[in-house]
């Protein structure tokens, strides 16, 4: 146990910062979990979340929120961090669209408050979560970490694109190893009600109507949770070092002369949402009244991850079937909401 690096994890009482922690408590590091438990979805499944991690040996739990400086600092000076996995951040393309001051307040500055930290109590390794959301208005595909994303459609993905920017920045000033992986549409037992999968399996279970944006002409990368942090957690151990191919006339995004990396997290594999919903229908047994929408603003059409670089650096391809993971999580929902 002593040979375990302390790891914080923010965002503990999010969807995947919570099955991360489980996953690190059950490889015996100690961790410290951070969340400030926000309103932006339903408090009591985050609180049902963190129940099943207070508790158990060698977890800590701090309350703060990441825009609270000296909270950070407090936090840091008090526990010798040595990785960080950022995960707490405020989600949601379209509530980015009508609340762009928390965006900036979660996602900017409370990273820069965690740069800082990380910097100034010597961490390790800071790994960090961007999104697919990045790749914008982008119409090469499989998406690329290679490629440039200089063409955001939400202020969320914006943000995700500058924290990237911003690790760049302290990696080149100060050595600092980071990490940035851009996760697709992740989904699994313990998820975010504000994702499609979850409001839909709640409204077909209900008898209650789905809405189908741009008619269902678009797809996703569908991210099962397991897979995501089976490679986060291998990329936790994969600090990143400078490129020494990396060339100044020829960047490459992805990479660099300092402490660098960018990877995706994602399937590989994506569905239609018609599919989706089609696989949907045949797990809960139950067929989906519908109302089709046009495409809503700062949504993306197609997202499809090259995954390459994850498979090189840490020999694991995310793997699970859509309808395995869509099984796993109705089963989850059934029992959780007692339907």
């Amino acid at each position: 146990m002593g040979t375990k690096e302390t790891i914080l994890v923010t965002g503990c009482a999010g969807f995947i910062g919570f099955h991360v922690v489980k996953r690190l408590l059950h490889e015996g590091y100690p961790v410290v979990g951070l969340d400030n438990l926000n309103d932006y979805y339903d408090v009591s499944l985050k609180q049902a979340r963190l129940a099943q991690l207070i508790g158990q040996p060698h977890f800590t739990f701090v309350r703060a929120a990441l825009e609270d400086r000296q909270a950070i600092e407090d936090l840091f000076s008090a526990y010798r961090i040595e990785i960080v996995i950022h995960l707490a951040a405020q989600a949601g393309v379209r509530h980015s669209l009508q609340n762009p001051y928390v965006y900036a307040d979660s996602n900017l500055t409370g990273f820069v408050n965690m740069l800082e930290a990380c910097r100034h109590h010597r961490v390790k390794h800071l790994l960090y979560a961007s999104s697919s959301s990045v790749y914008g208005a982008n119409g090469k595909q499989p998406f690329s970490e290679h490629d440039d994303v200089n063409h955001p459609v939400s202020l969320y993905a914006a943000t995700k694109k500058a924290n990237e920017l911003m690790a760049h920045t302290y990696s080149h000033l100060y050595g600092l190893a980071t990490t940035g992986v851009r996760l697709f549409t992740v989904y699994g037992p313990w998820g975010r009600p504000d994702m499609a999968y979850f409001s839909f399996t709640r409204a077909i279970l209900a008898g209650e109507t789905i809405k189908i944006f741009n008619r269902g002409n678009m797809k996703r990368d569908f991210t099962y949770i397991d897979d995501a942090v089976e490679a986060i957690v291998r990329l936790m151990s994969c600090v990143s070092v400078p490129n020494p191919a990396w060339r100044t006339e020829a960047p490459d995004p992805a990479s660099s002369y300092a402490p660098y990396r960018i990877y995706n997290i994602g399937s590989q594999r994506p569905v239609s949402l018609l599919e989706f919903i089609k696989t949907l229908e045949q797990v809960l047994g139950r067929e989906a009244k519908k109302e089709w929408l046009p495409l809503q603003p700062g949504d993306v059409k197609d997202t499809y991850a090259d995954v390459q670089e994850l498979i090189r650096a840490t020999g694991y391809r995310p793997q699970t079937p859509l309808a395995d993971g869509l099984h796993r999580f109705a089963a989850w929902y059934r029992k959780y909401y007692r339907v």
